[in-house]
């Protein structure tokens, strides 16, 4: 089947898009600013659906975190885009998944949202525009999270007046060739938070015919308590997870009946996943993306990869609920989970999955065959508002809260005849305490935490709980990135390991390590934004 790219055309040319016109003698012929033709409200509503990115940072995100392993050079499956990611390397190989194209979508989209409130305001701020106001404010706030949380290190109060941020644009750009400061990484969550705080009053779910592909009301709280997670505003995660979860979140979580009831294949049930129909997804978004076939039952992608060696040891079992299996060579790891992991195995081939983003094909010639791969995924979700809180009651020591809220995602997730879907504060601690740290040659999902933000006491209470809510993160996100974000803000060391040709051992000695406050951590900018100007990621 043919494949076409997709090729980054905005209305507005911001940042790397302007940088390409340095080659792209096409785009010389084109104003940064056509806001003249946003003159009516229905123009400035429609122009918001390009107000996402569509490409996803999540390839990038899974790659360069320890959710992925390396199956060895024996492994044809690969790529040199794959290999730069996983070794933190700066990545020069550009497609779909890249980091340029991250940057590219993230600033289109960001310049989508600028355009729009820039035209709300030459109407003069008609309240029947507030919603769509509101949408392009959170919207805004969003991509900037994402460009801060990829090419940038975390936010700490110690680092974030020194730390490099990205630039935050306000404005439509109206300028050829500007030069831009990035700035710090605490002057962009200020400008984030602005945005968020000013835009969440706004957004009304009845301007929308398909609310979860907007930033409906559930979606934009959900992002909140995100974003204020890894601002430590604790209150704030509470408030507006409490916001998106309502009075019965149990209500709002994942229907694994519906799933299980399906015949068990990776990609229909995937698909029902991230449906729209599906009660827990709040935001669906698409990108141009094979992480579809990444993560999905191909061979494509298996050079680095989530396999079984990481699913028994790490992320799917020894778990606060109970372990699968007794030997090695037992594959009923995950049988303790309402909804099972998919196990591919043969020569070159380790992939454990869980369907979260379904392999799906865009025809723009079927006769052809020619078109687009494309990735639907769930960006945000009431797993996630629910976890949030949980971890902001853990960092608020209000235990039987976080309990409650934990107990409410086992109870969903679990199957209660394989596991105990119900934990206590002195089974989580139980676990926790008798896990030993991780050792490369000896895994187990507990790993050190070195946070700035707060002091934990190994084997304390609080210690324990924040290993069992990084343990039930890592099963919940699997595949869709967020485990980066989970390494990256709590100062999780990882090691770069191959794995051998049977699957079940670790080549020794490792080959990398990721320390703490590595400047690795911070993603290196696209090499065309340094050309252009753009202060590069130390290293």
């Amino acid at each position: 089947m043919k494949i076409m790219k997709k090729r980054y055309l905005h209305y507005i040319m911001v940042l790397s898009i302007a940088f390409i016109w340095f080659s792209c003698n096409d785009y010389l012929d084109v104003m940064p600013d056509n806001r003249t033709e946003l003159d009516s409200e229905e123009k400035i509503s429609k122009l918001l659906v390009s107000a996402y990115p569509e490409n996803a940072y999540i390839l990038n995100a899974e790659l360069s975190s320890d959710n992925t392993d390396n199956y060895g050079e024996n492994n044809p499956y690969g790529d040199r885009y794959s290999d730069e990611v996983y070794h933190w390397q700066d990545v020069k190989e550009k497609n779909n998944e890249g980091i340029d194209a991250v940057w590219s979508a993230c600033y289109g989209a960001i310049a989508s949202a600028n355009q729009a409130l820039e035209a709300i305001k030459e109407l003069g701020n008609p309240e029947s525009l507030n919603a769509v106001r509101g949408e392009a404010l959170i919207a805004r706030a969003y991509s900037h999270f994402i460009l801060v949380n990829m090419f940038c290190q975390h936010y700490s109060e110690q680092h974030a007046e020194e730390d490099l941020g990205v630039p935050y644009m306000e404005e439509p750009e109206k300028e050829l060739f500007p030069k831009y400061e990035r700035g710090t990484l605490a002057r962009d969550y200020e400008l984030m938070a602005k945005d968020i705080e000013e835009g969440l009053p706004l957004i009304n779910d009845n301007a929308y015919s398909v609310p979860k592909y907007h930033f409906n009301q559930k979606a934009a709280y959900t992002f909140a308590s995100r974003f204020y997670l890894f601002y430590q505003k604790w209150d704030k995660v509470i408030e507006y997870a409490s916001v998106a979860l309502g009075s019965a979140p149990a209500a709002l979580l994942r229907d694994y009946a519906k799933l299980v009831a399906l015949p068990r294949d990776l990609r229909n049930v995937g698909i029902q996943y991230t449906g729209t129909s599906m009660k827990s997804n709040f935001l669906v978004q698409t990108s141009y993306s094979n992480l579809g076939i990444v993560f999905g039952a191909y061979y494509d992608g298996s050079r680095y990869n989530h396999g079984s060696l990481l699913a028994k040891f790490e992320t799917h079992n020894l778990a606060p609920w109970g372990a699968y299996p007794t030997s090695a060579s037992d594959n009923t790891y995950g049988n303790m989970y309402k909804l099972r992991p998919y196990i591919y195995g043969g020569t070159n081939l380790d992939k454990t999955l869980f369907p979260r983003i379904p392999y799906q094909f865009e025809y723009t010639d079927p006769v052809a065959g020619i078109g687009y791969r494309r990735a639907v995924y769930a960006a945000l979700t009431a797993e996630e508002a629910l976890l949030n809180r949980a971890e902001a009651y853990v960092m608020k020591e209000q235990y039987d809260n976080a309990l409650s809220d934990i107990n409410l995602w086992t109870g969903n997730t679990l199957d209660p005849a394989r596991s105990t879907s119900q934990l206590t504060e002195a089974g989580i601690q139980a676990w926790a305490t008798g896990l030993a740290y991780y050792e490369p040659n000896i895994p187990t999902p507990k790993k050190r935490l070195n946070p700035d933000f707060a002091t934990i006491a190994d084997g304390s209470k609080q210690e324990s709980f924040i290993h069992c809510l990084l343990y039930m993160r890592r099963h919940e996100f699997i595949h869709e990135g967020m485990r980066w974000f989970d390494v990256k803000r709590w100062g999780i060391e990882i090691y770069r390991r191959t794995v051998n040709a049977d699957g079940r051992s670790i080549h020794m000695p490792v080959d990398d390590k990721l320390t703490v406050r590595d400047n690795r951590r911070a993603i290196q900018l696209p090499q065309d934004v340094i050309t252009a100007g753009i202060t590069p990621n130390p290293r």
